[in-house]
């Protein structure tokens, strides 16, 4: 979503708009299409005008107003439900990149049902006092298709990782999460963002709200769409536009993007929504046209159906809608066809059927904050830690200890480690590090030696103090909100301020005990000392668990059956000077799947408290082009501990005749296998994975050899997690176009 800001809390004062007589768009046996053209052939040109003109913004922008002499109802479409509903007293989920983590199809659609549900709830418990403000409504501004392409951006938390198979395959569970199974209706409608081609800068070295991306048809082809074209093969309801421009044109006046590539290539029939104040940055910031009817219109031609705007603003850009049909630059009818989607979407919500036929409509308050659904939250994220050392301490042989000291600013901030966009559970359903590490020892300490992440007030002493003579040290170290966010990039990759020294400190004075080091962030920090480091044992990266953090952080530590573990969903750089500038959108050097230097930790890596072996690959030796490419692997747990393994399928093209990755995530599941146990995996790799983009033809399966690679891991990375990659040469006979999409 746009700028942060306080939603306005308004009483929306509405007279009756029960109907006063039957309507075509009332008559439930009538299809979807007919009561649409119905409802907007009804409308004023004025009434048409503020439905795509107020999408947020309460109470002067916001909400699309009623019509009551249709009896139409006022419709919120500025809601944050992207890992919980963004409202007080309900479930705080994983952040997305945690999400990412786990590999899991099954977690992720999930917890996005569970989200729809709460926000099903407290939609009906506004809408029954006719409150529509901001974040109150229906039509979830989720999942984000973004990838996070540099390690500085401020929003890489909010994106499921680097990887354009995998953004793109969890983002379409997250929409059938959220849409719920019923025949007719659906749960919550959803929003993919942020499209497109972007992923920094947010504010280093340059504003994300004037930013120009520079990109090759290849690299937006290849790394930049697929994620968003999943969402709309998903089923998403709706696309938002974002802050940026591609190539000198901002996206929502990109007539490319949001028609030929988004409509036709791809067909979509849902809506095109702003990002907050998008519109007006055309103008404001991009400086790409200098006139509100000009803007509007272009919008609108380029494909743009709805605008979120802030409150503040006065005079927004779509209430010249009007004024641009009477200047002859919109014609009244493609403005028609752009209201359509909007109320498509609404009679899918049910709003325009009798309350009885709709079951969603039922959901109440009491489901918010189940045990159900504060379960989940506990699974998502034992599932979503990466384990990245580990000398043998964990899990831990011992349910207490004499003494036990938890230290760092981040062990004790449910803000700071909940990840941006958050809900706000209430005070008991929330467990930090500090809090559930207590029992562990009656001998409990604890020190934060930084009152803010940024750690530029560094109290050595305290540190000392808490870990002298100890046992057992957990030290709570990484980013939180306040450091990596909405508007706010990093310079590098480093521990901020003193947050290193507390670090070595703790290592100093700690004597023999033992020391575990969780970090909470998204983008990578450098912790190459803590992993060369003998003294520490090992280390979790946490990312931005919620309000299940302590607990499920004890949990893995302490419950070693318990299925728990991910893999990173990115390239743990070492440092920013193994990536281009943020402002620099070519890809060469950028992701696993072009980086060619060491990293500290390579995508997909993670350590488990047990050991797997691959064997018995098959898989074709030649297959036609155009055919799926089918294969099946046993994996066994040769451990003596039960554990989840994330089985990642890799491609790679012998000798591609363009630019492509130099391999590929193409096929991933995530089981649970009991020691002693074997599994076999059945999987498919579709003939779009085995593309290559030529800017003559498209995407064309070339002929030649591919290899294909099946393991816990990349194949030939120099950190390996211990276990066996499988390879396969495949010949492709023929080759075939796929044409453009």
């Amino acid at each position: 979503m746009g700028s942060r800001r306080t939603a306005a809390v308004f009483l929306f004062l509405l007279l009756d708009w029960s109907l006063q007589e039957n309507y075509p768009f009332q008559n439930v046996s009538l299809t979807w299409d007919t009561r649409v053209n119905d409802l907007v052939g009804r409308l004023t040109l004025d009434e048409l005008m503020q439905q795509m003109a107020k999408g947020g913004g309460g109470p002067i922008n916001g909400p699309a107003p009623p019509i009551q002499r249709l009896g139409v109802g006022p419709f919120q479409w500025d809601t944050e439900c992207q890992h919980g509903m963004n409202a007080q007293n309900t479930t705080s989920f994983i952040q997305d990149i945690g999400f990412g983590a786990t590999f899991s199809r099954d977690l992720v659609r999930k917890a996005a049902e569970a989200t729809s549900i709460e926000v099903r709830a407290i939609h009906k418990m506004y809408a029954e006092k006719r409150y529509f403000l901001d974040h109150t409504g229906i039509n979830c501004l989720n999942p984000i298709s973004s990838i996070m392409r540099d390690p500085r951006w401020g929003r890489s938390q909010e994106t499921y990782g680097e990887d354009p198979f995998l953004s793109g395959q969890l983002g379409q569970q997250n929409i059938q999460g959220q849409h719920g199974n019923h025949p007719r209706y659906i749960r919550t409608s959803t929003t993919c963002m942020w499209f497109d081609v972007h992923g920094g800068p947010e504010s280093i070295p340059v504003s994300r709200l004037s930013f120009d991306a520079k990109v090759s048809e290849r690299d937006w082809r290849t790394t930049f769409l697929p994620s968003f074209r999943y969402c709309v093969q998903g089923g998403t309801d709706s696309v938002m536009c974002s802050y940026n421009s591609i190539n000198g044109v901002p996206t929502c006046a990109n007539k490319k993007l949001l028609t030929e590539i988004l409509r036709n290539n791809w067909g979509f029939s849902g809506f095109v929504i702003t990002d907050q104040n998008a519109a007006e940055n055309i103008i404001t910031r991009h400086h790409y046209l200098n006139n509100s009817v000009d803007t509007a219109a272009t919008a609108i031609l380029a494909g743009v159906n709805v605008e979120i705007v802030s409150e503040d603003i006065k005079s927004p850009v779509f209430q010249n809608i009007v004024e641009a049909i009477n200047q002859g630059k919109l014609e009244e009818e493609l403005v028609r066809d752009r209201v359509k989607p909007l109320f498509y979407t609404r009679m899918r919500l049910g709003e325009f059927d009798p309350p009885e036929m709709n079951p969603f409509t039922l959901i109440n308050t009491s489901v918010i904050e189940s045990s159900n659904h504060r379960a989940l939250a506990l699974e998502a994220a034992m599932k979503s830690f990466v384990l990245l050392k580990n000398d043998g301490i964990l899990p831990l042989k011992q349910a207490t200890f004499n003494s036990v000291a938890v230290v760092g600013p981040l062990a004790d901030n449910n803000t700071e480690i909940s990840g941006d966009y958050h809900s706000n559970p209430g005070n008991q359903f929330i467990s930090t590090p500090r809090e559930a590490f207590k029992s562990f020892s009656t001998d409990y300490r604890f020190a934060s030696g930084c009152v803010t992440p940024s750690c530029s007030q560094y109290n050595s002493a305290q540190i000392q103090l808490a870990v002298e003579k100890v046992d057992i040290i957990f030290v709570c170290l990484g980013l939180g909100n306040s450091l990596e966010t909405e508007g706010h990039d990093r310079y590098d990759l480093e521990l901020p301020g003193k947050q290193q020294q507390l670090l070595e400190d703790a290592v100093l004075f700690a004597g023999e005990g033992k020391i575990v080091l969780i970090t909470f962030n998204a983008n990578p920090t450098n912790i190459t000392w803590a992993q060369n480091n003998p003294r520490i044992s090992a280390i979790i990266a946490a990312f931005y668990p919620a309000q299940a953090t302590g607990a499920a952080l004890k949990a893995v530590m302490t419950s070693p059956r318990t299925p728990k573990f991910g893999r990173l969903p990115y390239t743990w750089y070492v440092s920013a000077d193994q990536v281009p500038a943020i402002t620099n959108y070519t890809m060469e050097g950028r992701t696993y799947r072009y980086f060619k230097g060491e990293p500290l930790y390579p995508f997909g890596y993670g350590l488990t408290y047990t050991q797997f072996y691959y064997d018995f690959l098959q898989v074709s030796d030649v297959l036609t082009a155009g055919n799926d490419l089918r294969g099946i692997v046993n994996v066994e747990n040769v451990g003596t501990l039960p554990g989840d393994e994330i089985i990642q399928v890799y491609l790679s093209w012998d000798n591609p005749s363009v630019t492509s990755p130099q391999i590929q995530l193409v096929a991933f599941e995530r089981f649970t296998i009991d020691y002693g146990s074997t599994v076999t995996y059945t999987f498919s790799v579709s003939p779009e994975n085995m593309a290559v983009w030529t800017d003559d033809k498209g995407w064309v399966i070339e002929e030649g050899n591919v290899t294909l690679y099946v393991g816990g891991q990349q194949p030939n990375q120099k950190k390996s997690v211990g276990s066996n990659v499988l390879s396969k040469s495949i010949k492709i006979n023929g080759s075939k176009g796929l044409g453009y999409y």
